[in-house]
């Protein structure tokens, strides 16, 4: 069941966690892959970030988007896996008051379909204050494998996280 819908988009912050990007540009085909995901939420994009492969950076950056309240979403891609600079999942966890355990194990679950490697994924996600913090994959081929699985339920997620009524909150 999803929610009633909302008189205001899904307002999302796409965070493409990446030193080598960072340090020497390029395209940033994950973090498009992202904000096409927000377009097929029929959300708008409240902004873009890019940020180092540094935990403190990715703190910052998270509780500045959450914090300043220009988005109900943050999608981050990038540093979830089991390399030593893979810090994404505990900056994430540094700033979130609540975990959303389902929303990962959701992923690694849609990930199983598609790779043997699905359990070395560290995605978290979890909530500060009103906003949403999901972790996605850094490859843009992943995140279209496992983006449909959370597409039902983000919507609906946000209008909880907004207090609107819903299909079981009215």
């Amino acid at each position: 069941m999803t929610g009633a819908p909302s008189s205001e988009p899904l307002r999302a912050a796409v965070v493409t966690v990446s030193t080598s990007r960072e340090r020497d540009g390029g395209s940033d085909e994950s973090g498009d892959a992202l904000v096409a995901f927000v377009t097929e939420l029929e959300g708008t994009l409240a902004g873009r970030d890019l940020v180092g492969d540094d935990g403190a950076e990715i703190e910052r950056c998270l509780r500045r988007w959450a914090d300043g309240g220009a988005c109900d979403l943050i999608l981050t891609t990038g540093g979830t896996g089991f390399a030593a600079s893979d810090v994404t999942p505990e900056a994430t966890e540094a700033v979130i008051e609540r975990r959303a355990p389902g929303i990962a194990e959701a992923m690694r679950a849609a990930s199983a379909e598609h790779t043997h490697h699905w359990m070395l994924s560290r995605a978290t996600a979890g909530i500060r204050g009103s906003t949403l913090i999901v972790n996605f994959p850094g490859n843009p081929k992943a995140i279209g494998e496992t983006a449909g699985a959370l597409r039902p339920g983000l919507p609906h997620a946000v209008s909880l996280l907004r207090g609107e009524p819903t299909a079981h909150r009215a």
